[in-house]
């Protein structure tokens, strides 16, 4: 049975990632690695899971195929260099680093030593985005998540919050960006207040926002000639044309996991591990996604 490693057992492992690993017990041999003991106890007799590690040594001695760091951001690249060069495959919370030349580095050494470094981008794999992606002949994409009166320092929102949105609006274009430009407001302590990017291709135009003093909310519209589609907090779909509108909810048994696509990009990871396949998030695209955030840092400093 092949083994796989969970390192960092903080709040997105316990509402996301524990749960699946557990259910996937029959397939995988799983390992957690958390410092903190006590809750590495409590956490693997919730799920079941019967080995524990207090450190990434201690992981990386089991070598498993593939390790999940959930670790804080400021650990990833450390964490995620000792993988790869263990010949480890990885999968990480986003983002893989706030230093976007980090981030280029450690996906070129995944693919010197010929392993997958994968950026969890979940939204990607959202039942109600991937139909977005399918619509042809797209000319305006928008994509916006706010919260209610949220103070985070404005380079952290950017790259744990606002890069959700980013990263959607940027998959959803069909084309190669030709421009972006960014604009962002802070308050006086350099708290996020609004953030937006404005991306243009050959065909379309994509408009990104984010506010942090607004209703806590997620929601992406895409227009194409005759049709415009919305998805709101990944589970509510509103289709309209010349003939009216039409509302699509997500099945009431889905499970929250599938709903908001985490269950399906683990699944893709895990696969492409086993048999060698592609990325299911690409280099290419998870590295201009942390590019576009970039631009978002720099444009604080132009204020």
């Amino acid at each position: 049975m092949q083994k796989i490693g969970v390192i960092g057992l903080g709040n997105i492992a316990q509402k996301a990632y524990l749960p699946l690993m557990a259910g996937l017990q029959d397939q995988y041999e799983c390992h957690l690695a958390t410092r903190n003991q006590t809750k590495g106890e409590y956490l693997a007799g919730r799920y079941g899971f019967q080995h524990l590690h207090q450190t990434l040594d201690e992981l990386i001695a089991e070598q498993p195929a593939a390790v999940f760091v959930h670790t804080p951001t400021s650990t990833h690249v450390a964490v995620i260099e000792k993988l790869l060069q263990a010949d480890i495959n990885v999968y990480v919370d986003k983002p893989v680093a706030e230093d976007v030349d980090e981030v280029r580095r450690l996906y070129a050494l995944a693919d010197e030593r010929g392993l997958l470094l994968t950026c969890g981008f979940n939204r990607r794999f959202a039942p109600a985005q991937r139909r977005l992606k399918d619509m042809p002949d797209k000319q305006l994409v928008m994509a916006t998540k706010d919260r209610n009166f949220i103070e985070q320092d404005a380079r952290f929102a950017i790259f744990d919050l606002m890069i959700h949105n980013v990263d959607t609006a940027a998959w959803l274009l069909d084309e190669p960006i030709t421009d972006a430009r960014a604009r962002v407001l802070t308050d006086a302590a350099g708290n996020l207040m609004q953030g937006y990017l404005e991306l243009t291709t050959a065909h379309s135009q994509g408009f990104v926002s984010t506010n942090m003093d607004a209703v806590n909310s997620e929601e992406v519209t895409v227009t194409t000639p005759g049709l415009r589609a919305r998805v709101t907090d990944l589970a509510h779909s509103e289709l309209r044309d010349g003939n009216g509108s039409t509302s699509l909810e997500r099945p009431g048994w889905e499970t929250t996991l599938r709903t908001r696509g985490f269950d399906a990009l683990v699944q893709e990871f895990l696969d492409a591990v086993a048999n060698g396949g592609a990325n299911p998030v690409s280099p290419e695209s998870s590295i201009r996604s942390h590019e576009l955030c970039a631009l978002l840092v720099d444009a604080i400093d132009a204020q």
